[in-house]
């Protein structure tokens, strides 16, 4: 199973997961052209995409989603109060799932997971192939229960480090702004994100990402240490995923 990321920050997501012959797109926040223009700088022909995957309606995620699914004629899944948030003119693409229930796209076996954020009904997901696992949690502003015991035993990790709690609390943001980023329904900081890593099993871990790196309220220096630290590893394994390159693919092998 592999994995990369076509950008990830508050200016546009977007994550590619493979499996045998199948490859999904989860969430679009670029224009499509930007999308086409980044699948390619990783070997990847829009046409051989799967479906794409939205884990909620906020525009960072599913600017690009409309354009995609008509042009490639691709299925959209997503949960029943995302689709609702979606271009009507896209409905007959859209597949909804139930967020406690796994289902499998073609060779990947999808498992969506609720989280607590500002959308109408968001999620985040554990791919599989039979072999691994790889959890996918980004745009959530508390942990879980259920988020921990999802996210335990995972082989790779794509998580969300979005902001410095003094960062935000100093920076230039409205008050407003402030509360909503930092707030339970917000996004994660840096402390809860090492935290999550603390309180779950990570003995099969062979990947680490830190995703949704806030510009203005943070950075990787700030990140990495503490995330190195929550796992006993070197800080250099301590993976980016960049605003603008996102980053390449990444493998989960057999050990």
């Amino acid at each position: 199973m592999r994995f990369a990321s076509l950008g990830s920050g508050s200016r546009g997501n977007a994550t590619l997961v493979t499996a045998g012959k199948t490859t999904v797109m989860i969430d679009c926040g670029f224009s499509a052209r930007e999308a086409e223009k980044r699948l390619r700088k990783l070997g990847v022909d829009p046409y051989q995409l799967s479906a794409l995957l939205v884990t909620h309606e906020h525009a960072d995620h599913m600017a690009g989603i409309r354009v995609m699914a008509r042009k490639f004629r691709l299925p959209v899944y997503t949960t029943p109060g995302t689709a609702g948030c979606l271009p009507v003119d896209i409905a007959a693409h859209i597949k909804t799932f139930n967020c406690h229930e796994t289902f499998s796209i073609n060779d990947l076996e999808v498992e969506p997971f609720p989280v607590p954020h500002d959308a109408r009904e968001p999620s985040q997901f554990v791919f599989g192939n039979g072999q691994h696992r790889l959890g996918l949690l980004t745009d959530v502003g508390s942990i879980t229960p259920l988020i921990e015991e999802t996210l335990s035993g995972c082989n790779a990790l794509l998580l969300e480090a979005n902001h410095d709690m003094m960062m935000l609390e100093q920076g230039e943001y409205p008050e407003h702004l402030k509360r909503r980023v930092g707030g339970r329904l917000g996004h994660l900081n840096n402390v809860q994100s090492a935290s999550l890593l603390e309180k779950i099993d990570t003995t099969n871990l062979q990947h680490i990402m830190a995703m949704h790196i806030s510009e203005k309220n943070n950075c990787p220096s700030l990140v990495v240490p503490l995330l190195a630290d929550a796992l006993a590893c070197e800080h250099d394994w301590i993976g980016i995923a960049d605003q603008e390159a996102g980053f390449d693919w990444r493998e989960i092998t057999n050990r």
